[in-house]
């Protein structure tokens, strides 16, 4: 897109950067000197409107526009062209919120007057607006010469390269083959441990399909924990539980005393028992109650 055609495009619809509800405009005095304007120089009975600024956006071009806040008339106008800002709004020597700005009505007369914002931050975001438009100028140029550029120097990064043989041609391929005694070790090595893991293999399946290899001796065999360290609390506590609980000697001793076994001395039960008769003899009855054959 060439530039005539990216003005006209864009001289179609409007952009507004920004919009301040309150400015004042004054009637300023011829400069002075070349150093600047100084806005301490206006006097407040200078004040000739006050109303909406609004920056607007229009292609290439930026304008800056005094209107009423009610009605919406246009009061005045600045136009900021491509690369002259600073012929269009300047700013002054002993403030941050005043400028002065050029005004046009569009017959090619214009005046100087001065702009006036209730706020710093007011003022600060004018200067924002007017920078960002430069900016976006700025990109869209870059846009343009890199498109032109391309269109006359296109290279191509790959180009198609035809990679198959010709009538008649053939390709060779030697390969090495290595026979080093590293290579035939590890190579009686692998087939010795193939037929190791063979045999193994039809041993286990000699006794039948689901038979298993006998486990190593001492497999099922649980080991006998330590034994506890001396001294230990919990073990003595344990075998004093023991020593109440158990009954000593002399008690046993005491016990067998005033209860003798009745069973000690059978003679007396051995005259009582009656003495049977068979047809082979007399048999005799044992100690115990039962016939003896």
């Amino acid at each position: 897109m060439s530039g005539s055609s990216f003005e006209e495009a864009d001289e179609a619809f409007e952009h507004t950067l920004l919009v301040v509800r309150e400015v004042s405009v004054y009637k300023i005095p011829p400069r002075a000197s070349s150093g600047g304007y100084k806005c301490g120089e206006w006097l407040q009975s200078d004040k000739i409107w006050s109303g909406r600024l609004r920056v607007v956006s229009c292609g290439t071009r930026c304008e800056v526009r005094l209107e009423d806040p009610a009605s919406g008339e246009l009061f005045a106008a600045c136009f900021v062209h491509p690369g002259q800002r600073e012929q269009s709004v300047e700013t002054v020597l002993d403030s941050s919120r005043y400028f002065v700005i050029k005004i046009e009505d569009g017959t090619g007369k214009h005046a100087f007057v001065g702009l006036g914002f209730n706020e710093r931050n007011e003022a600060f975001d004018f200067n924002v607006a007017l920078s960002d438009h430069e900016k976006y100028l700025k990109r869209e140029n870059e846009k343009e010469v890199v498109g032109e550029e391309g269109e006359d120097s296109h290279i191509d990064i790959n180009p198609v390269v035809n990679r198959r043989l010709k009538e008649g041609e053939t390709i060779r391929i030697n390969v090495k083959t290595k026979t080093s005694g590293s290579g035939a070790s590890a190579g009686m090595l692998s087939s010795v441990g193939l037929s190791g893991v063979g045999q193994a293999k039809e041993k286990a399946t000699v006794g039948g399909a689901g038979s298993f290899l006998a486990p190593p001796p001492g497999a099922g065999k649980l080991r006998s924990p330590l034994p506890p360290p001396p001294n230990d609390p919990a073990v003595a506590k344990i075998s004093q539980k023991a020593s109440l609980l158990a009954p000593s000697r002399e008690n046993m001793r005491a016990a067998k005393q005033k209860n003798p076994d009745p069973f000690s001395d059978l003679s007396s039960i051995e005259k009582s028992l009656p003495s049977t008769t068979t047809s082979s003899g007399p048999k005799k009855t044992s100690a115990s109650g039962w016939a003896a054959f």
